[in-house]
């Protein structure tokens, strides 16, 4: 699995593409071709600023989150675009796929996601695994200590979420949801 990906200007959080698969999507990024599934690590609105770009694009995509990254999808204060004048709403809610914890989805022949909820950022933070990957987001980037402070966020939970994701990353590759200078990617 090849994967590309952008440092967006906001906040320099990262989208990542592979196959037809994009991970936060951001409106920065116009490589929105083809896309078939959108995997949320979580429903911050420098990670999803892209959705309705794609969704025009692909209107057939299918967007996979948690219960509570559908509810923030929905709510642009939820979802934090209302305080950066940005405010953002996805425009076909029903593109919407909300997952349980540890379910699996196919995304391509031979290939699944595998959904593990990681709140404490959050409670919309879904660690991706798909193969020998783990895409984070913001639940854990290495070398920076996990944001806690923003609505809805939870230290307790992001202190065990933190746990889980080091156990699960042994032999993996780390996707983080903001760029960190040893990340050694091929830039799209």
């Amino acid at each position: 699995m090849e994967i590309a990906y952008h440092t967006n200007q906001l906040f320099q959080s990262v989208s990542y593409s592979f196959d037809s698969v994009i991970v936060d999507p951001s409106y920065e990024w116009s490589n929105f071709s083809d896309v078939k599934y959108i995997l949320l690590t979580h429903v911050h609105f420098d990670h999803i600023s892209g959705i309705n770009i794609v969704i025009e694009l692909n209107p057939n995509v299918r967007i996979y989150t948690n219960e509570s990254g559908r509810e923030m999808l929905l709510n642009a204060k939820k979802n934090l675009s209302f305080y950066h004048e940005t405010p953002f709403i996805i425009s076909d809610p029903s593109r919407i796929v909300t997952v349980k914890d540890r379910e699996e989805i196919s995304i391509a022949e031979g290939m699944t996601a595998k959904a593990i909820f990681t709140p404490g950022h959050n409670p919309s933070c879904i660690t991706w695994l798909i193969g020998e990957c783990l895409f984070t987001g913001d639940a854990y980037i290495p070398g920076v200590k996990t944001v806690t402070n923003l609505p809805d966020g939870n230290k307790m939970q992001a202190e065990a979420s933190l746990e889980l994701i080091k156990q699960l990353s042994v032999g993996k590759t780390i996707y983080p949801g903001h760029k960190i200078d040893r990340l050694k990617l091929n830039e799209a």
